[in-house]
């Protein structure tokens, strides 16, 4: 077997992270392999879970799992691990990695049963990772791509906020410095996305969906020159092509409005994503694996088309909470008690509204989340201060583009084709990329379809 040995200095390097679909079975891995070995400066991989083990470890990360529902789950993540590196000629030393892994999968799933703790849930979530990052560093071997599995742990410490951790910038750029890059120059390194460790070594996430934020954070620390995500579409669309067939690749994108897809719905990206590589001016190509040649969408400070009206997301699970109080009738202060409160329980706001004695705030309610964000206790806390109602079944649409804040008959060009819905929520002005608005879930999807057609039909 020959080996592909690439001297690659940190200017040239690029970061390719690859998702759960990408790294499904052993043809999508081998598809992936290809891509890695057919650009010599593909150095750097991180990879997700392959496709279904996470909703897998998010079941056993719950309290209170029956023994033989865990038994089986383990069983059913074993048979999508194993069903990959039996293709291999020499899995009998992965399968014995792969087997110690399940073994303490089950342990600490055991663990889970008896008594529900948010550190032993990000140990199992990290799973996932753990095995497809070791099985494809062995197919990257076995096309002579010279793949060595890195353990992301080692670079990505973060503090003890477990389920989100925040990751410690400083640290993480000395320590891949010091133990990842030099690596690069004659490997093809295979790492983790999603997980870190803290300072006592216990595993931690970044949150559903860090996979990209940490392939971006790893780029952002060894100064890569680009960074690839691959997924299984062509590309960033002007919406969620399954709403609607006229969705359409876009071939470039900036940063900030890449950011505010990201922020609003796009599945494509994982929201903090592009905030590592913005920093570092890291362009970001986004693929398809499946079609590897089928070109992409190409993400950076600087682009050729500033079009009005550039896509249309759509972010599902939203909470509206709206806090009232006639206290707030000319009085200073409110505002900051309740966002004191917010802070308090490390609560993010994505939009808010105000009038003369009320205050509505959306939050987000991820898909695949272990708990939820607005707890009771925050809702107590807040009526301690004022009259509060919390809303669900509600999602919010963000028309995405430039100069929106400043162009006539944005408004009415929107407003005017989705008059009759109920129209929950609308924020605008706050900035030139968006104009977002919270519908009924039941509408999402028909108000999306109408604005496509309206904004994109030309």
């Amino acid at each position: 077997m020959s080996v592909v040995v690439n001297q690659a200095s940190a200017n040239e390097i690029t970061v390719a992270k690859f998702g759960g679909t990408s790294v499904a079975d052993f043809q999508a891995m081998l598809r992936c392999a290809e891509i890695i070995k057919k650009d010599s400066r593909n150095r750097l991989v991180v990879v997700s879970a392959s496709a279904g083990v996470t909703n897998h470890l998010v079941r056993l990360s719950q309290e209170n799992v029956p023994e033989q529902e865990r038994e089986d789950i383990i069983a059913d993540i074993g048979r999508i691990q194993f069903a990959i590196t039996h293709h291999l000629a020499c899995h009998q030393v992965l399968d014995t990695e792969i087997n110690k892994l399940l073994k303490a999968l089950a342990h600490c799933a055991q663990q889970q049963a008896g008594q529900h703790c948010l550190q032993n849930s990000d140990e199992i979530l990290s799973f996932g990772e753990q095995m497809s990052s070791r099985i494809f560093a062995q197919v990257l071997q076995s096309v002579g791509a010279n793949g060595h599995y890195f353990d992301a742990r080692q670079v990505m410490k973060t503090d003890d906020l477990y389920g989100k951790a925040q990751v410690d910038l400083a640290q993480l750029s000395a320590n891949a410095q010091a133990l990842l890059l030099p690596q690069l120059a004659n490997k093809v390194i295979v790492t983790q996305g999603f997980i870190g460790s803290d300072e006592q070594g216990n595993t931690t996430t970044l949150g559903r969906g860090g996979s990209d934020y940490s392939a971006a954070l790893l780029a952002e620390a060894i100064q890569a020159s680009n960074l690839s995500i691959w997924t299984d579409v062509v590309g960033i669309f002007t919406t969620d092509p399954r709403i609607t067939d006229q969705a359409r690749s876009i071939n470039e994108i900036s940063f900030g409005e890449a950011a505010e897809m990201a922020t609003f719905g796009a599945k494509i990206l994982h929201p903090a994503t592009l905030i590592p590589a913005m920093r570092q001016d890291i362009p970001v190509f986004v693929g398809s694996s499946k079609e590897p040649d089928a070109g992409g969408t190409r993400i950076q400070r600087q682009v050729d088309s500033n079009p009005t009206y550039r896509s249309i997301a759509l972010r599902r699970e939203q909470t509206l909470v709206t806090v009232k109080s006639p206290e707030m009738l000319h009085a200073s202060g409110f505002l900051a008690k309740v966002f004191t409160v917010l802070a308090k329980h490390q609560l993010s706001v994505d939009l808010i509204t105000t009038s003369e004695i009320s205050v509505a705030l959306t939050f987000d309610n991820p898909l695949g989340s272990t708990q939820a964000l607005l707890t009771k206790a925050v809702v107590e806390e807040l009526e301690q201060l004022c009259e509060v109602s919390v809303e669900h079944g509600l999602s919010l649409i963000a028309v995405i583009g430039n100069k929106i804040h400043g162009t006539k008959g944005v408004g009415s060009s929107i407003f005017d084709k989705v008059n009759d819905f109920n129209i929950r929520m609308i924020c605008h002005g706050a900035s030139e990329h968006n104009l977002c608005f919270l519908v009924p879930e039941e509408d999402a999807n028909q108000v999306v379809e109408r604005l496509h057609e309206t904004l994109f039909s030309h």
